[in-house]
């Protein structure tokens, strides 16, 4: 596996990474009309760009083709996580979610938090993040339970 930051040509692999994620991965967790609107498909692929650009995003490839992302933004909010549905459980989530703490750290970021899915939850419970309330999110008129999670460099 290779990490590398995002270039703007990958945008449109994370777009298509996303929502394949989303409607294989979070299945277990979500009912498909909370699937549906969750990732519809059709992301506004200029305002992904310019968040990855903005946040430190990045890539996870294995053979050339792109397994998973992340970004965190420079506040210490890691925004999206995502690994293909073929590549679950082998560590790309972790080698990503390391390198945007170490490269937090780095920058005098020691608080980091995150809007974590039924799904995620337990990755970020093992990584010492701890759940501070359950959250509701409404898309499309549909509810989705995701929980607002943070953790804290400084007390580890």
């Amino acid at each position: 596996m290779q990490l590398r930051k995002y270039k703007p040509e990958d945008c449109a692999s994370l777009a298509e990474l996303f929502f394949n994620t989303v409607h294989a991965v979070n299945a277990k967790d979500y009912t498909l009309a909370q699937l549906k609107a969750w990732a519809t498909g059709k992301v506004d692929l200029n305002t992904w760009n310019q968040s990855f650009l903005k946040h430190n995003t990045v890539i996870a490839e294995i053979n050339g083709m792109i397994t998973g992302f992340g970004d965190m933004d420079d506040k210490g909010y890691l925004d999206r996580l995502f690994v293909h549905r073929d590549y679950q459980n082998i560590g790309i989530a972790t080698a990503i979610v390391n390198i945007l703490e170490q490269q937090a750290i780095h920058s005098g970021i020691s608080l980091f938090t995150t809007h974590a899915s039924i799904t995620a939850k337990p990755f970020f419970e093992k990584r010492g993040y701890r759940t501070l309330k359950e959250n509701t999110v409404i898309r499309n008129d549909i509810t989705l339970t995701n929980f607002i999670m943070e953790k804290n460099c400084t007390n580890d």
